[in-house]
């Protein structure tokens, strides 16, 4: 017996339903099965400060500076104590880490995104996870950007638009707000008032809460999004980026309160700590050219640790909206730095050496599911891109130069690198054991198992002059391995 539907088809005759076929049942599971896999897969929190160096953070030992929130996100994830940038300044580091390739390979090595040198066929790390099902998002500097210029205009920078769905920039005030403001570099006696130029320790103690600075609005914007991500289709890729520590030091005063310069403790002072450094323009960064006294120094150091507590500040606000719209669970969550930052070691300011302090890295990876651990093997930040691939479930490009550390994750005693390689003034091989600092003629040799700190360099002493041979080849292997590329870059003179 049929039932009536009460519908009529073409002609007036009475409509029935069809039965499904085979094709069509497989179609309507194909589209679910989709949908679902896309919801299914992990998103990712990629949060990148600048100019700032591991030593300053508690969870990497440091006593002073107060970093609660990445502190907490350590506990939660693999932290790596060996991990390296591959270039000791801001526009190749950015470049190298997204692209995927070495500055040495690409020649990315100015004010740029990386974008020109590795042409339009090449996609940026970002770009990967946005063709491949993502929702992609960049709030301010994560390509190069000027700091404080491009910051002051709320200008793009540098940045790679083909890498992102949306893009926020985070105007802000830079030293042009009320506050106590002095420059702390190039003022012998503090007679200069107010601040100097651009890349001075010039410091200014914020009238105002966060949300008058560039990263406080950062934070916010990014708490907006991840409100409207928890009911997107797609995962997303949110890059955040916070602009200090760079200089100018520049926070709220809360900030400052907790770091009276009476509790501030500056690096130890070795005599002759200079005399077996090489002169170049990276390792002139020092006390003396800065013409920065002992109070100087202390205070240099002390908006270093306020700047710092602001960032960890915000950070911990993006965690706990990250938690409260219910996607911590589905989130990987990376946190590092572009490069490091001498802090007065070895009587040395800022970034560009490649000394440890210079070339190695905050970074902490969390991964929904994965014990939490302390890995002690090598890593780039150029592996950053394939890795998250892998995590990901995405194809990992067979263009990129990185590798991929997920075994890391899963036991942080698995070892991929056997040396780590960065460049600045110079070009830095770190093995477990040795830490080959090369300028060419010239350079510097550590025993990093008796000289942790680098103080006795060893570059010159013929009873090391067997090891210093096998680095020096092993290094022109490296250079000579990435130099043969998809870039066609290969044939050029080696810079």
């Amino acid at each position: 017996m049929k039932v009536s539907t009460g519908l009529t088809g073409p002609a007036g005759k009475p409509w029935e339903p069809r039965r499904m076929t085979f094709r069509s049942l497989a179609f309507l599971i194909f589209l679910s099965a989709c949908s679902l896999s896309a919801r299914d897969k992990l998103n990712v929190l990629f949060i990148i400060s600048d100019d700032l160096t591991s030593t300053a953070l508690r969870c990497y030992g440091n006593k002073i500076c107060r970093t609660p929130n990445i502190d907490r996100l350590a506990a939660q994830g693999t932290r790596f104590t060996r991990a390296y940038c591959q270039a000791t300044f801001c526009g190749p580091s950015r470049a190298s880490l997204m692209f995927g390739y070495y500055p040495y390979a690409s020649k990315a090595t100015g004010y740029t995104s990386g974008r020109k040198e590795v042409g339009a066929d090449k996609d940026s790390w970002a770009q990967h996870f946005k063709k491949n099902g993502y929702h992609s998002a960049r709030i301010s500097k994560v390509f190069h950007m000027g700091v404080p210029p491009d910051v002051a205009k709320g200008s793009d920078g540098a940045d790679d638009p083909e890498s992102w769905d949306e893009a926020y920039n985070s105007k802000g005030p830079e030293t042009n707000v009320p506050g106590l403001a002095e420059q702390l570099s190039h003022n012998p006696g503090g007679l200069k008032k107010g601040t100097g130029s651009s890349q001075s320790f010039n410091v200014v103690e914020a009238e105002g809460d966060d949300l008058v600075h560039s990263d406080g609005k950062t934070a916010q914007k990014a708490v907006e999004l991840l409100e409207k991500y928890k009911d997107m289709e797609k995962p997303f890729f949110l890059a955040v980026g916070f602009v200090r520590p760079h200089v100018p030091l520049v926070a709220p005063k809360k900030y400052f309160a907790p770091y009276p310069l009476g509790k501030i403790v500056l690096p130890p002072k070795i005599p002759g700590d200079q005399d077996d450094i090489p002169q170049n323009s990276g390792n002139r960064r020092t006390t003396a050219n800065y013409k920065m006294d002992l109070t100087q120094q202390k205070g240099t150091l002390r908006a270093y640790y306020a700047s710092v507590s602001f960032v960890d500040t915000l950070v911990g606000k993006i965690l706990t909206a990250l938690e409260a719209t219910g996607q911590r669970d589905d989130t990987i969550v990376i946190f590092t730095s572009d490069h490091g930052y001498h802090l007065g070691e070895h009587d040395m300011w800022q970034k560009v050496s490649i000394h440890e302090e210079s070339a190695k890295v905050p970074l902490i990876i969390s991964v929904p599911g994965k014990k939490p651990a302390v890995c002690h093997s090598l890593s780039e930040l150029i592996d950053l891109y394939p890795t998250v691939s892998k995590l990901c479930g995405l194809k990992i490009p067979g263009n990129i130069q990185g590798k991929d550390i997920s075994g890391m994750l899963d036991d942080p005693a698995v070892k991929v690198r056997d040396a780590a390689l960065s460049s600045g003034k110079g070009r830095l091989l770190r093995t477990e054991k040795w830490a080959l600092l090369d300028y060419g003629k010239k350079g510097e040799l550590y025993d990093m198992e008796k000289d942790p700190k680098q103080y006795n360099n060893l570059f010159g002493d013929s009873n090391y002059a067997e090891v210093l041979a096998e680095l020096k080849a092993k290094l022109k292997a490296k250079l000579s391995e990435i130099s043969e590329n998809d870039l066609g870059k290969n044939k050029q003179k080696k810079k």
